[in-house]
């Protein structure tokens, strides 16, 4: 299908905003609001988010893509994903402005992008969100990163056997080795101390995010890379946290493994694996 790119400039807290529409000639009554994830703009790496959005509208989805404050061609100063929610809400404003005939929306992010739209949905309960798709969301804290660290890289690293010829000729820094084990060890065991001792502390955003997955009424696309420490991370915290491993159980969450891609998807072939999964599901989503 043929379709038109356009900017799309709108204002958030009296400044002011820049994206891109991709507006097919016939859009579908579902559209595609891409977050973007880490200190970058809406091309994404390796042009990723542009060329993901061609390909939806070439199927006949509008797809927005757009800086967020502090970003790209946006004004105003940077923030982290956890204080986006104004920049999407005034996104999705403008999107509907644009494409009315648009009644549908879903939001697709990629790592802390993912994390944002799971805010985004526990915060503002928007009832214009109609899915969400997930890529290697965010779950990062120091106890996490040490028991992802401990689980899989550790324990990879023993059964190499680059590893231990490196031992043998004496080229391994044993204590230095030894000190970071114990370091990830302490870290990993310092979440489950404070939960057990039920010390106060703030809600840390996994937390949120599980919960808004939870109370999250639309359907849901998650995609997870194999080779990817965050990915990993993401696994093993909702494989522990009860809230998790329930929200992800339900069926309107469907799952897709990508065995071997990386963190971004940055091959021909793990790209169109992203696009192909996405449009199925949306496929799906339209029913």
């Amino acid at each position: 299908m043929n379709f038109s790119e356009e900017i799309l400039a709108f204002s958030c807290a009296g400044e002011r905003l820049h994206g891109v529409l991709a507006r097919p000639a016939l859009p579908a009554s579902c559209g595609v609001l891409v977050l973007v994830g880490g200190p970058q703009y809406r091309v994404g790496s390796h042009r990723q988010f542009l060329l993901l959005a061609r390909r939806l509208a070439a199927a006949g989805y509008a797809v927005a893509r757009f800086d967020y404050r502090g970003m790209g061609d946006s004004e105003g100063a940077a923030r982290s994903f956890e204080q986006v929610g104004d920049d999407v809400a005034a996104a999705l404003d403008a999107f509907r402005e644009a494409c009315p005939q648009v009644d549908k929306l879903v939001l697709w992010g990629l790592c802390d992008a993912a994390s944002a739209a799971l805010l985004y949905c526990g915060e503002r309960r928007d009832p214009r969100i109609a899915g969400l798709c997930l890529l290697n969301p965010w779950v990062r804290s120091e106890a996490s990163l040490a028991r992802t660290q401990v689980r899989h890289y550790y324990g990879q690293r023993l059964l190499q056997r680059e590893f231990w010829s490196k031992l043998a000729r004496g080229q391994v820094p044993l204590l230095a080795a030894a000190r970071g084990f114990a370091g990830s060890l302490r870290r990993a065991a310092a979440r489950r101390t404070a939960v057990a001792s039920g010390a106060a502390a703030p809600r840390p955003f996994p937390e949120r995010m599980g919960a808004a997955l939870r109370d999250f009424p639309g359907r849901v696309l998650l995609l997870l890379s194999g080779s990817d420490y965050v990915a990993r991370e993401f696994a093993d915290h909702a494989a522990g946290d009860p809230v998790w491993r329930a929200a992800l159980a339900q069926p309107r969450v469907a799952r897709i493994d990508a065995a071997g891609a990386d963190h971004t998807f940055s091959s021909a072939s793990w790209r169109a694996l992203v696009e192909r999964s996405t449009l199925e599901w949306l496929a799906c989503l339209a029913d």
